[in-house]
């Protein structure tokens, strides 16, 4: 059998290219012409590889990054590294990749998400509202809840707009999974209204925090 390389990879997503997948994905500053299926499609293919996944993400290409965060192991990275990942990773799909497969699943997502809060970088601080919106589902112990919903009130309507879009995304989060915290999570994104109009298709749930946190709860009492 032969053992997979970084330039076997390489000529296996250059031919799942797609021009038209490109001009979608660049608009939304991803830099690759490759359907996410294909992506893992290919990473199913490879199975969990970690020297392969370090040797992929040096690349600094996008869709070897991406086949590389699905092959990797999250252990396999101390703090350090995964800092050093998310400041390099720029891309959106990228850095959406790394935050919910790997820092997520990390020994080191709570230090990450404290190291991370108040860091100057928005994409990074955005980070640590990912992790944040991940734990106030699934261990809201390790969080201040009000205090959460204190900077949410305080900054989110001024915040840029990728650490905008995650400290909503805790926001409603927050009021979905905690129906003692909902109506304050509601009057808050009522006032802000931050994502009120964003453009959302038909079937879809409005990422807008009132429309969302009341469309989830509504189908978790059917």
């Amino acid at each position: 059998m032969v053992e997979p390389t970084v330039e076997s990879v390489r000529e296996e997503l250059a031919a799942l290219e797609d021009p038209k997948v490109r001009a979608v994905n660049e608009k939304h500053g991803d830099d690759h012409g490759v359907k996410l299926s294909g992506l893992r499609a290919v990473a199913k293919a490879l199975k969990k590889n970690e020297q392969l996944a370090v040797d992929l993400w040096a690349t600094g290409e996008t869709p070897l990054r991406l086949v590389a965060l699905l092959i990797c192991r999250p252990k396999q990275f101390g703090a350090d590294e995964l800092d050093e990942m998310l400041r390099d990773a720029r891309v959106p799909k990228v850095t959406d990749w790394l935050i919910n497969y790997v820092v997520k699943k990390s020994p080191h997502a709570d230090e990450l998400r404290e190291a991370w809060h108040d860091d100057a970088d928005p994409a990074v601080a955005a980070g640590a509202w990912a992790l944040a919106a991940d734990r106030a589902v699934r261990e809201p112990e390790v969080l201040d809840l009000e205090a959460l919903l204190n900077e949410i009130e305080s900054e989110m309507k001024e915040a840029p707009a990728r650490k905008q879009w995650e400290m909503n995304n805790t926001l409603a989060a927050i009021g979905i999974a905690h129906p003692d915290l909902r109506k304050r999570a509601i009057d808050i994104g009522e006032r802000l209204e931050v994502l009120k109009d964003y453009p959302t298709p038909p079937g879809c749930t409005s990422p807008y925090a009132p429309l969302w946190i009341g469309e989830i709860v509504s189908r978790q009492k059917t």
